[in-house]
């Protein structure tokens, strides 16, 4: 697959604004496990490989099992989730399909059960945001597997300036 648009360079500007709303949901207090398995089951609910890749790799770097990772797709059929994460689950999808059923009573009650208002809201912006970078990967065609997670990429960054600095280069400046 080519992909088509370099989205990032293209348009710095929106892309800056969608990743203040990704910033915002990181800090918001939701755990990071269940914003990795919501950025997860939307982006299989979209078809979205590169995002898929993306956040079993950072599921992973979370320190997420194989089987839950594995079992996301089918959630409501295995006893591998807590009630809160079922509950975030089921309102990821009902968000993310809302052209098909809104998002039905007991769906809204039962995200309301296990998260606090606040928390109901911090969920939904993750999933906008998430189905924003859907879109953007899926219509632009983000190559899935080029990903790499911020630890491998922060280890790699390190491995390569000491090196550089080992044989008198500084590779922390510009190019």
């Amino acid at each position: 697959m080519k992909p088509r648009i370099d989205y990032r360079k293209t348009a710095p500007d929106g892309i800056s604004t969608l990743s203040g709303l990704e910033n915002y949901v990181r800090q918001s207090g939701l755990e990071p496990a269940l914003s990795e398995l919501e950025k997860l089951r939307a982006s299989q609910i979209n078809g979205c490989a590169y995002c898929i890749d993306m956040h079993t790799k950072d599921a992973r770097a979370e320190g997420e099992s194989e089987q839950r990772l594995y079992a996301v797709v089918a959630w409501r059929e295995t006893p591998f989730f807590t009630e809160r994460e079922r509950a975030a689950l089921a309102w990821t999808e009902a968000v993310t399909q809302v052209s098909q059923e809104h998002v039905p009573e007991e769906v809204y009650e039962g995200g309301h059960q296990h998260f606090s208002e606040k928390e109901l809201v911090d969920l939904t912006l993750a999933i906008i945001a998430i189905n924003g970078w859907n879109r953007l990967a899926i219509s632009f065609r983000s190559v899935p597997g080029t990903y790499q997670p911020a630890a491998h990429r922060r280890a790699v960054t390190t491995a390569s300036r000491e090196s550089g600095l080992k044989q008198g280069r500084d590779l922390t400046g510009s190019h």
